[in-house]
């Protein structure tokens, strides 16, 4: 969500509060969809949330106009996320590049082994990272593994 924080328009608002008004928009819009929610439904929502009916007709406007692209979107998705079953990696060297200059750059590939539980088995989902990135992904993981086990504690 970079293009919000680098509108101009925006530049006034603290960064934090544009992204948590994104994300509250984007959950309410996944929401909508989700509840197969009409316009009524939707204007009464966003009057108890104190918007303005200016900003809440135009808000149903871009729902009702994007409306069918999203149901398409989270029809796709399915009920329930992908629940990751196995991960396997391996280290690989890119010896020349497409200019058949030399790199000599180290990656790692790595492929996750995963399924709907809607629909069981799912297509691999493979990447391709440097060991930077790996191991910020590493890092993030375990940051939301804490995360969960301290949610878990309380």
């Amino acid at each position: 969500n970079s293009f919000i924080l680098d509108d101009p328009d925006l530049k006034d608002i603290d960064p934090t509060v544009l992204k948590h008004c994104h994300a509250a928009a984007a959950m309410c819009i996944l929401e909508a969809g989700k509840q197969n929610a009409d316009i009524s439904a939707i204007s009464t929502c966003l009057e108890d949330c104190k918007l303005d009916k200016e900003r809440i007709e135009q808000f149903c406007t871009e729902y009702q106009k994007n409306k069918d692209a999203l149901e398409i979107l989270l029809g796709s998705i399915g009920r329930s996320p992908l629940h990751i079953t196995d991960v396997s990696w391996r280290l690989e060297y890119q010896i020349k590049n497409n200019q058949l200059h030399k790199t000599y750059q180290p990656s790692y590939l790595v492929t996750l082994n995963v399924e709907n539980s809607d629909s069981g088995s799912h297509p691999d989902v493979s990447f391709s990272c440097t060991m930077e990135q790996l191991q910020d992904l590493v890092g993030k993981l375990k940051d939301a593994a804490k995360s969960l086990e301290r949610a878990t504690q309380m």
